[in-house]
């Protein structure tokens, strides 16, 4: 499947408040924090659009972003697509895939949700990561959406895989998805929710700002998501209009498995901490002692 960037030019004439002179003013800054690595122009501009054109905001999640990435090598760590098991294994689970068609408002859905219901196969990490490129290369290729809905599908999901969870691994991608990630998240909703839900929002909860909590919402169903996201954007499966779970699983193998350049370079933008004006960051200082956790405990 063939990958294109949007032209950095569109997103100026499409936003008036996307102003190119703070995109430039960025990119300078970028030039004297010799720990970051070379940032593109349409980048600058997206994560400045993320922070809703707040200068100040976009310095630290462009930080955020670069640091996360370069520390947590267990969730962001993949190099070239097709050789690498684990997110070959996460492509053959799970689909992860920001529907085509925006909403009224133009918001971006991305729809999680199972393929292989085989606990065994399901890798918590694999799944951050397989969100976190196909939401990034998403925004790279069409511009940033006004906003984003994650929508996860829990169909499928039984207590194996909640023991599979690693509450280490969940703290870093939360972390990053709020604090990081260059998107304007507008909500996380769950459907289908299972009897132990309760025990997955008990683990997840910690690690979760009050305005990702207040933005949480549970759907015993489908049905009830349709009045806050259009059903029309969804697949076929679930009354929408969009193209099946299975053609959208094989266009997000053909993006991930043709586009193995762009992959590499998105892993290969690392911070070097030995450059960082003052103290150096690591994972301790910003997620705190890992051994602190003790294991999950489960009735």
């Amino acid at each position: 499947m063939s990958y294109k960037e949007i032209n950095v030019e569109e997103l100026y004439n499409k936003d008036d408040k996307l102003k190119k002179e703070d995109v430039k003013g960025l990119m300078e800054w970028l030039e004297k924090q010799p720990h970051l690595p070379n940032v593109s122009e349409l980048q600058v501009a997206i994560f400045l659009h993320s922070c809703y054109y707040g200068i100040e905001a976009t310095k630290n999640t462009i930080d955020t972003y670069f640091t996360v990435k370069t520390i947590c090598g267990d969730i962001f760590g993949s190099k070239n697509p097709k050789s690498d098991a684990a997110l070959q294994l996460a492509l053959n689970t799970l689909l992860v895939y920001p529907l085509p068609k925006l909403t009224d408002t133009g918001d971006l859905v991305v729809l999680c949700s199972l393929i292989d219901t085989n606990p065994d196969n399901y890798v918590v990490a694999s799944q951050f990561n397989l969100f976190d490129l196909a939401t990034v290369m998403h925004t790279l290729q069409n511009g940033p959406p006004q906003g984003v809905h994650i929508v996860v599908d829990m169909k499928g999901i039984v207590f194996a895989h909640f023991l599979k969870l690693n509450p280490i691994v969940i703290k870093k991608f939360l972390y990053y998805l709020q604090e990081g990630m260059p998107i304007r998240l507008k909500s996380l909703h769950f459907i289908n929710i299972v009897s132990f839900m309760d025990k997955i929002l008990a683990l997840i909860k910690p690690f979760m700002k009050k305005e990702l909590i207040d933005s949480l919402y549970l759907h015993t169903n489908t049905e009830s998501i349709f009045k806050q996201i259009p059903k029309d954007v969804f697949p076929q499966e679930y009354g929408g209009s969009c193209e099946s779970i299975k053609i959208l699983q094989e266009k997000t193998k053909c993006q991930m498995n043709d586009n193995a350049k762009l992959i590499v370079f998105l892993t290969n933008q690392v911070v070097d901490e030995s450059k960082r004006h003052g103290k150096p960051k690591n994972a301790n200082e910003i997620f705190g002692v890992e051994g602190s956790f003790k294991k999950l405990q489960v009735d």
